[in-house]
This record gives C-alpha cells, structure tokens and sequence, in this order.
C-alpha cells in the first residue's frame, strides 16, 4: 500500500506540473455547433485495457459513435471491440460493446469536470459469473491532468463477488509540439473480493495527429501475473502497442 502511495503521490505531482504548464498555454477554441456527432474507428496491435490485453497479445479492430449537446454538455455514446478473452476464460463470444453517457463541464475557469455511467455487454458472454459490468465514473481536469474514478455497481467482468471494486486513474496528456501528445498514465484496479487479481498499470506513450488520421505509440505494463492467456500467456507483461485511429 506504501508503495501504491508513493506511485500516486509521484503521479498527481507530475499531473499538477504539466496542469500549470499547459494552463499557460491554452488556446480559445473555435466555436462549436449545439449538437455533434462523430464517428470513429481504429485499429491496434493489442487491445489492452487497464494494463491487461482484450485480445490475447494480438490485434483487434475497433470503432464507435458519439454524441454530444455542447451547451448544456450531456453526451452519449458507443463502442466495440474485437476481443478473445471470453472465449479464454471459457465462454463464448468475441465482441465488447460499451454503451455510455454523462455530462462534462467546468466547475471553473480551467477546471474541468466528467460524471457518468458505462455499461461493458459481451454478447453471448456464457460465463458463470456473467462478464457484463456496469459503472459509475467521475473526472476532475485541470489542463491536461485528470483523476479520474470509477465504480462498479455489478460484478466486475466475470469475477464472483466483486461488486463495488473501484479503479483509480491518474495522468496527463500534454502537447510537446504541434500534433504531438506526450500521454501518462498510472492506474490502480481494485477486485473486492478477489485481492489476488488487483493490481497497478502504468503508460508512457506519444500520439501524433497526422491529419487524415491519428497515430498513437505507448508502452504499456501492469504489475501482475495473475492474468494469463493460453499457454500461460502474461496478458499483463511490458508491450509496444501501436494503434492507428480516425475520427469523421
């Protein structure tokens, strides 16, 4: 737990510190329409979320829908996935959908805030504990840092007793040059009730705007090896992930 404090501590330092940079910096944005909505598609050689590959180490295709009312900054949206580990896990079904919506704003000048709930469905999922997860979430931003906190209200992806585990997200998206994001993440995931599941993943990675698309590099760890894929697999271990995405 020392050391879960002393990595957060070091994080929320590091978040405050590129904040009043890039609240020094920051530019009035164009004026926006009342609704939007947009599309987008990716794809990644690993889909690793919170630290844990979705896809066994391998590719996956991905895209989704947004919708946002700017005035008064509710939104909603959808996402998928391709994944395999459901069927790893002795299920069925290779496909994430995520179903979301909330309301974003300032609480003031330069502070900004992200409240709202997110629905995980895996089709066809026949696990014992079924995997799909709902949960709630709040954001605090101050330019480009956040803490960010969200909870399950149901089982957390298939594991037995789990509800109201929590995971904690610290980090910072700072521009180092024009179309060019430095992105730091630290991140801790609580399993109540599953103690040996719990764990701590960490990011360091760039994204580039290209223009006609989006590029994105990051390294990618969690420290745990009690996530395994088949043939013992560490869906866990230090990976290069490289994702290509395009928002229309």
């Amino acid at each position: 737990m020392n050391k879960l404090n002393s990595q957060l501590k070091l994080a929320a330092a590091i978040t405050l510190a590129f904040a009043s940079l890039g609240a020094s910096t920051a530019r009035a944005e164009d004026a926006k329409p009342d609704n939007e909505v947009s599309f987008n598609a990716a794809v990644t050689t690993d889909y690793r979320y919170r630290g844990i590959s979705q896809s066994r180490l391998k590719p996956a295709l991905q895209g989704g829908a947004d919708y946002v009312n700017n005035p008064s900054g509710f939104y909603a949206g959808t996402w998928l996935s391709t994944i395999h580990w459901i069927k790893d896990s002795g299920g069925d079904g290779d496909i994430e959908w995520d179903i979301y919506g909330g309301k974003k704003g300032e609480i003031a000048p330069g502070i900004s805030y992200d409240v709202g709930g997110l629905y995980y469905f895996y089709p066809s999922n026949s696990l014992p504990t079924s995997a799909n997860t709902f949960e709630l979430y709040g954001q605090i931003g101050y330019g480009p840092g956040y803490i960010k906190y969200s909870h399950s209200t149901t089982n957390l992806f298939g594991f037995p007793d789990s509800k109201n585990s929590g995971y904690l997200d610290v980090g910072a998206n700072l521009e180092i040059a024009t179309g060019l994001m430095l992105n730091l993440h630290l991140g801790h995931q609580n399993v109540k009730g599953n103690g040996d599941f719990s764990y701590t993943d960490y990011k360091v990675g760039v994204t580039k705007d290209l223009g006609f698309c989006s590029v994105a590099l990051a390294a990618i760890y969690a420290d745990t090896k009690a996530y395994v894929g088949p043939a013992g697999k560490n869906l866990a271990k230090t990976g290069a992930v490289l994702t290509v995405s395009k928002t229309f």
